[in-house]
């Protein structure tokens, strides 16, 4: 699958994601580590559902409210959202 041409990187996204659940949960994005369970920090529905607003709000993606449960990590939900970002890129360039 080709890099997507809006610049994020598996790695910018990871990023990206473990500051905002850190903001949710109140705690350093360090303490968030990329393959731990998000429930196994607390993650509630409110915070899922804001973490769904901010990816429609910073990266103009439609994410479902379970994305947090369908992909349950950092890693998993960083590699998912680098798809949509590449699928959404194709589709808007007419590929």
């Amino acid at each position: 699958m080709p890099v997507p041409t809006t610049g994020h990187t598996t790695e910018s996204l990871t990023t990206w994601l473990a500051e905002r659940i850190a903001l949710y949960l109140k705690r350093r994005p360090d303490e968030i580590a990329s393959d731990v369970p998000l429930a196994e920090y607390g993650l509630d529905s409110v915070a899922a559902l804001s973490l769904c607003g901010d990816i429609e709000d910073d990266f103009d993606l439609v994410v479902e409210p379970t994305v947090a449960w369908d992909y349950p990590t950092v890693d998993a939900l960083a590699v998912h959202l680098m798809e949509e970002i590449a699928a959404d890129t194709a589709k808007s360039g007419g590929a």
